[in-house]
């Protein structure tokens, strides 16, 4: 058995991945209250879980707010981003297959 606890996994990066297997990876993302969520389109799949934190999320043109609890499902190679973050957001992020997997030469 592998576990963590959310508020345990601290770093001083953007994101820090804590689990890579090969059909799955996980990390937390933190984005500071009135920052810029600077991501690109990922090659897998996503699963946002909202930790803490309040904002708005923008998945393929589509816009809603988040807060504590929310799940946001993201495809792969849509574009996507946080913004209006009104209170600093943690955020557990799965992916899968597992982050680059699916990306060449990987």
């Amino acid at each position: 058995m592998r576990a963590w606890e959310v508020e345990a996994i601290r770093s001083k990066a953007m994101y820090t991945q804590f689990l890579n297997v090969p059909d799955m990876s996980a990390g937390v993302y933190r984005l500071p209250a009135g920052g810029t969520d600077p991501q690109q389109p990922h090659s897998e799949d996503e699963l946002y879980y909202v930790v803490s934190g309040r904002g708005a999320i923008i998945v393929g043109g589509e816009e809603r707010a988040v807060g504590p609890g929310s799940l946001v499902f993201v495809p792969e190679q849509v574009p996507h981003r946080f913004t209006d973050i009104a209170e600093d957001l943690v955020i557990l992020v799965v992916f899968g297959p597992a982050e680059y997997a699916r990306r060449e030469g990987a």
